[in-house]
């Protein structure tokens, strides 16, 4: 749990992945195309992955337990969070508080 608080904190957007899930490959998309550029922790290429996913998993309540984003070091959610910020229009207004968009 340490490890995903500070990992969470050291970038304003922080995306914890499997590197094969297609939901994670979807959400690094969108943040990409927004034009932010977030921290990616592919946890099956993490030494500590497992542990932290099962961490994960309990901070979020389900399974599976990724894509999880921060966004200054808050926790957001998983792709549903994130989705219905953006289609409600808060995702970048949020994004341009925290720092992670200039324009």
């Amino acid at each position: 749990m340490e490890a995903i608080t500070r990992m969470a904190s050291q970038n304003v957007v922080v995306i914890f992945s499997v590197s094969s899930c297609f939901m994670c490959l979807s959400i690094k998309r969108l943040f990409y195309d927004l034009g932010v550029s977030p921290a990616v922790h592919e946890l099956d290429q993490e030494p500590r992955g497992k542990e932290m996913e099962k961490a994960l998993a309990n901070l979020l309540g389900r399974r599976p337990s990724v894509p999880a984003i921060f966004i200054g070091g808050r926790l957001i959610g998983s792709i549903d969070q994130v989705m219905s910020l953006h289609l409600s229009g808060s995702l970048v207004p949020l994004l341009k508080r925290e720092g992670a968009l200039w324009l």
